[in-house]
């Protein structure tokens, strides 16, 4: 099979990585890629991924059988349906599906309608109102993000009603913002592989969502671990409350579609699983703590689907734990700071992982022969180890020798679950 994969971050390096390993690969493009991606696969800089056209020329001229995306803007923007309609085949979520993920009103409205537990919440369209309303909830903690897609999961939890209005001004210009209760607990971000007849359930992984770090600045999509220490207990309750009446949710109202469907959740302390968000598409840093732990062929997955049988396939998944840690250029989330040259990256690096712990390189591009940054999320470093706590070590031993200069970091991923 000859692959096509639409994205240039870290978890597309993720995906291009266990695209690489299949055994019925004949050629893997990636477009446009990044620095690490064309170690181990064609990149093509030149493809616009968000012009359906420009991605069909490209598939025309490079005879690809498949268009795997990895990133939600082809996604919003019909390449889907227009690769389809001219015979290559792409798997995602159609325009009615994307409400889903790109409409935070929509899926709560879809998520009562059939039952399925998310935080209480509110939408607001004018700062004036959210300010009152604030005022009138002095001390208690909220999480507050757009109601539109946010590529970068961008959102701000605080009890300080002067950050969470700041925050909150970045956000109204794209539209309503959601505020909802702050629900204490675990993150769990489960991935499924979709089609007509069933699922197929990824590691399950625990994302830095909510948390923020000093003075109040958003840290989203910083570090995540796999697997999440669940009990099979609490894995039954996640697919009777969330997993189950959301396929049927989505059978009933025609929203169908054979792709990836991520659930970002919380799993209350007494252990009521929650639905905090749809995804159209795989997660970062999600992605990359639970690529390196999975052994099946992914061409092999993408045949089940085709044929409707994902649910037949038995997921090999090692026994090993990873922590995944995010480097991010100075600025990010909000104003990351680009071009700034990073030290560090070396060519053994770059190559095909081989080693621990395994390093995805996200928004970096070559100039003059030289690292620089061209986005906020740069490299996320993975440790593996027997527990999370060898697995932590391994991922901070790398970034200390490496120094990565000029990127900074969250210091605490993976403490949660082993201190």
């Amino acid at each position: 099979m000859r692959v096509l994969l639409l994205g240039s971050g870290a978890k597309d390096h993720a995906i291009a990585w266990w695209f690489s390993k299949s055994s019925f690969i004949s050629a893997l493009f990636v477009a446009p890629g990044n620095l690490a991606t064309q170690r181990f696969a064609t990149n093509l800089p030149s493809v616009n991924i968000a012009d359906p056209g420009d991605v069909y020329q490209a598939c025309v001229d490079n005879k690809i059988d498949f268009v795997f995306i990895g990133t939600e803007t082809p996604l919003f923007t019909g390449v889907v349906k227009y690769l389809n309609d001219r015979g290559i085949e792409t798997f995602g979520a159609p325009s009615a599906s994307l409400k889903l993920e790109g409409d935070r009103s929509f899926s709560r409205a879809f998520s009562n309608r059939h039952n399925i537990p998310v935080p209480r919440g509110s939408f607001f369209s004018k700062p004036d109102d959210l300010r009152k309303y604030l005022e009138k909830h002095i001390g208690e903690t909220f999480i507050i993000k757009s109601n539109s897609v946010s590529p970068s999961r961008v959102m701000l939890s605080s009890d300080d009603t002067e950050a969470l209005m700041d925050f909150a001004s970045t956000l109204f210009p794209k539209g309503n913002v959601l505020l909802e209760e702050y629900i204490k607990g675990t993150p769990a971000t489960c991935t499924l592989l979709v089609d007509r007849n069933g699922y197929l359930a990824l590691p399950v992984t625990s994302d830095y969502m909510h948390k923020s770090a000093i003075d109040n600045t958003p840290t989203g999509g910083m570090g995540a671990i796999c697997p999440v220490p669940l009990l099979e207990k609490m894995k039954g309750k996640i697919k009777e409350k969330i997993i189950d009446p959301t396929l049927y949710g989505m059978k009933v109202e025609q929203l169908s579609y054979k792709g990836v469907l991520t659930l970002s959740m919380m799993i209350r302390e007494d252990g009521e699983p929650y639905l905090v968000d749809y995804h159209v598409r795989l997660n970062d840093p999600a992605t990359q703590a639970m690529v390196p732990l999975i052994n099946t062929d992914l061409i092999s997955i993408l045949y089940a689907m085709r044929n409707d049988t994902v649910n037949t396939i038995e997921l090999d998944v090692s026994d090993m734990c990873t922590v995944a840690v995010v480097l991010a250029s100075e600025g990010y989330p909000l104003y990351p700071k680009t071009g700034r040259i990073i030290n560090g990256i070396d060519a053994r690096l770059l190559e095909p992982i081989l080693d621990y712990p395994d390093v995805f390189i996200g928004a970096i591009q070559e100039e003059n022969g030289k690292a620089v940054t061209t986005g906020g999320r740069n490299i996320t470093v993975v440790g593996k180890g027997r527990n999370l706590q060898e697995a932590n070590r391994q991922a901070y031993d790398l970034i200390e020798r490496k120094g990565f200069r000029s990127l900074w970091y969250r210091e605490d991923i993976g403490n949660a679950y082993f201190t």
